[in-house]
């Protein structure tokens, strides 16, 4: 009897799947232990293996298609079943659970909701999700156009998620018949993206049957989000000319020749011994209002000229790219949701500065200082796993293995690469791994996986020239260390003042996870390996 393989569970936290790649096709033999598939969820890509012997008889998802846990996947059983009961129950199912509204155009519906059917050989390719936490994407670049006859493999468009700009493939054959989302816009994950078919097939006939087969999403809210006026991405400048303000000395008189002023106008001009007579209104019909009486000056009565400027107002538009979006929704929650608060230290860098002179003077090797600090929170870390540890709904979780993120500056915005293992790596690979991470990141080469399983975060600015600063938590890490400049200062050796160099240091903390005491003996210990680095090698 035929089985029925469903879309599985891979995670805890797994709602739905992507099928990224088919290993086998329509027809094929299967054996128990089979790679059947590559499944995208939320957190990797994981292959998924067949638990049952027969044919390939139908695949109910198709490479590039999204679609909830439980959802029909393939069909496995004898060569010739009859399978049609299955796929009859299945769309029974679907249309009980899924209601949709007739498809909306600007021309008038004439496709009968029970009648709606894919048209042959047509697919209709939907927005991907390219990263574990892409919500939505831009269309950067369409490489192709309707009309071009597409083969599998072809590059499509470039599409910008939080995270990347990463090139996507088609994974049909036909002719480009329909885009749905132009240059520059946006919209959410499974929107459609475009059509490819036969040419001379009913775009609309195709575009109905996907809304309807696609509920339980709001009706119409892919089309919604795709036709939405989103600028593109890029910079523009608006100008609006200004005209020369005339001055209406009389004019700010009222009808019964009281002055008209505003009551904060009257209120600066009394404390600083300012006539009103004298002052020229420059708000709506003559009024005096705050800004007159701050530039009002003496040499205005003897007759002085009034300021009219010649410029021009202007702005700079600058469309939200998706990395932008992306850090906005998880630094506010992360602000709003953990309470912070903040342990500053500042620690004597004359051992380590001494200490990394002769360390790099080693041939073929240099490191820097902030090289010095990962190893040092490293080796802190798996001593304290209680500041090495995250918040969740019913727990505490400490790890003791140490992923330290380290927050990278780039063109939009920010990444948190992960040196993973960072207890572990000697000064110079720490120092590679960031300098490579540093590299890839500014190009957007980054993959999710490097990205992913930090569990506690590193945020430098001290090659800025900052000295002291706090960050926002990268949840869902319970703390972020942020590290100042190293400064030239007196300082009390001895009981004598000499000149020495310190640099600051702010730990900030979710005080569910870490109590004050706790971070302090954390720092105290942090302390020890930083002004004494040569506890780190010996």
């Amino acid at each position: 009897m035929a089985e029925i393989i469903n879309m599985p569970r891979l995670s805890d936290t797994m709602e739905e799947g992507t099928v990224v790649k088919w290993f086998k096709k329509v027809g094929d033999k299967i054996i128990e232990g089979d790679i059947l598939a590559e499944i995208e969820t939320d957190k990797a890509t994981m292959e998924f293996e067949s638990f049952n012997e027969g044919e390939l008889l139908h695949i109910g998802i198709q490479e590039g298609g999204t679609a909830p846990v439980d959802t029909l996947l393939a069909i496995i059983g004898k060569k010739g079943e009859d399978i049609s009961s299955f796929l009859s129950a299945q769309n029974e199912e679907s249309v009980v659970a899924k209601e949709t509204s007739d498809y909306r155009d600007d021309k008038p519906n004439t496709i009968e909701s029970k009648t709606l059917s894919m048209p042959e050989g047509t697919e209709v390719v939907t927005m991907p999700r390219l990263s574990d936490t892409m919500e939505e994407g831009t269309v950067a670049k369409w490489n192709k156009k309707v009309g071009d006859i597409i083969k599998e493999g072809d590059i499509l468009a470039e599409i910008e998620t939080d995270k990347a700009t990463m090139e996507f493939e088609s994974f049909y054959q036909g002719t480009l018949l329909y885009i749905g989302l132009k240059e520059g816009k946006s919209a959410p994950v499974d929107s459609v993206l475009a059509v490819i078919g036969k040419k001379g097939i009913d775009v609309e006939a195709a575009l109905a049957f996907h809304r309807k087969d696609s509920a339980p999403m709001e009706p119409e809210a892919s089309e919604v989000a795709a036709s939405e006026k989103i600028a593109p991405k890029q910079e523009t400048v608006s100008e609006v000319k200004s005209n020369p303000i005339a001055v209406p000395s009389a004019s700010k008189f009222s009808n019964n020749g009281r002055i008209v002023a505003s009551p904060l106008a009257k209120k600066l001009a009394s404390e600083k011994g300012i006539n009103l007579h004298q002052v020229h209104g420059s708000g709506e019909r003559g009024r005096i209002i705050k800004r007159d009486i701050d530039n009002f000056k003496l040499t205005a009565i003897v007759g002085s000229k009034t300021f009219v400027p010649s410029g021009t107002e202007s702005v700079t538009v600058i469309a939200n790219s998706q990395m932008r979006k992306t850090i906005a929704k998880r630094l506010s929650a992360s602000k709003f949701s953990a309470p912070h608060y903040y342990l500053g230290v500042e620690f004597n860098m004359d051992h380590a500065i001494a200490f990394r002179e002769q360390y790099n003077s080693l041939p073929d090797t240099k490191i820097s200082f902030n090289d010095i600090v990962l190893k040092a929170s490293a080796l802190a870390l798996k001593q304290y796993p209680q500041v090495n540890a995250k918040w969740e709904d019913n727990q505490i979780t400490q790890h003791h293995h140490v992923h330290i993120g380290v927050a990278v500056a780039v063109e939009d915005g920010l990444v948190v690469p992960v040196v993973k293992f960072t207890d572990e790596q000697s000064l110079p690979q720490i120092g590679a791994s960031v300098k490579d991470y540093a590299f890839r990141a500014r190009d957007k080469k980054l993959t999710p996986d490097e990205m992913d399983g930090s569990t506690f975060t590193i945020s430098n600015l001290g090659m800025f020239g900052i000295q002291e600063f706090t960050s926002i938590i990268n949840q869902p890490n319970g703390s972020i260390l942020s590290v100042g400049a190293i400064v030239q200062k007196p300082v009390v050796k001895n009981g004598a003042i000499v000149v020495g160099n310190t640099m600051k240091l702010t730990l900030a903390c979710d005080h569910r996870v870490i109590d004050g005491a706790t971070g302090a003996q954390f720092l105290q210990l942090l302390r020890g390996f930083v002004e004494n680095p040569l506890t780190m090698v010996l």
